[in-house]
């Protein structure tokens, strides 16, 4: 099991992404402290974790809050002893469909703001934790990437942008410590895609765009974090991995 024995905190749990994370560290001995808005979906998440076997525990608090995610993280260094992975996932809140050029201040930053946020936040409480354990990975989701032409992400690719420049300052700063910071890239997760948003043709655009004819899935991101947490990627640091598919060509 890649990571028996650590406690790993994951923001944005009840989402597609969030869940599919949660069951696969789970899966691979982690105890998986799951936080979002809505208690009920952490807790259904939770029940479905401990019902295959792995240990989950669950706390609502808005990982934009600095004073919650602070105590949070301490709670969780106090009772189970470690903060080993931390891997934020939240929606960014992002404006998409509307050119720049026609597009608000206020919806282009929306996104930006957010991710800087919510990452920093996240990423320091964490940091403060495995400075003195002298281990531990953060790890974010998303990175650069080329505009698509023909559609319009708003401040979506300037938030990655910026994701991407805090996680090399993370892990420089943080290298000395023994705390790792990578980020995970795809070229987009159909699955998470809700049922008849009328984005079939952007979803064969996805598919198109890559390398494989195939697009990355859930249980690939679960699978590849799982990987990147472990002392398995324990020389990785300071980089992104890219699960695109071929979309991105680094």
């Amino acid at each position: 099991m890649l990571l028996e024995g650590r406690n790993a905190i994951i923001y944005g749990a009840a989402g597609g992404i969030g869940s599919a994370v949660a069951r696969g560290f789970a899966r691979e001995g982690a105890t998986v402290h799951l936080v979002g808005r809505t208690l009920k979906k952490l807790d259904a998440l939770a029940g479905e974790i401990r019902a295959a076997g792995g240990k989950a525990e669950t706390a609502e608090f808005d990982a934009l809050d600095e004073a919650a995610i602070d105590e949070h993280a301490a709670s969780v260094a106090s009772s189970a002893g470690s903060v080993d992975i931390s891997m934020n996932v939240i929606t960014h809140n992002d404006v998409q469909g509307t050119p720049l050029v026609e597009m608000s201040l206020a919806d282009l930053e929306s996104p930006v703001r957010t991710a800087v946020r919510t990452n920093f936040l996240t990423a320091r409480a964490a940091a403060r934790h495995m400075i003195g354990q002298g281990s531990g990975v953060i790890l974010m989701f998303g990175g650069d990437g080329d505009p698509l032409p023909g559609y319009h992400l708003g401040g979506l690719q300037v938030a990655f942008s910026a994701m991407e420049a805090l996680r090399r300052g993370l892990a420089c700063e943080l290298g000395p410590q023994g705390v790792r910071v990578v980020t995970l890239r795809t070229g987009g997760i159909p699955e998470t895609i809700p049922a008849g948003a009328g984005l079939d043709d952007a979803i064969r655009d996805m598919v198109d765009a890559t390398m494989l004819k195939r697009t990355a899935s859930l249980e690939d991101v679960a699978r590849v974090a799982a990987f990147a947490a472990s002392d398995h990627a324990r020389s990785m640091t300071a980089t992104a991995l890219n699960i695109s598919c071929g979309t991105m060509v680094d």
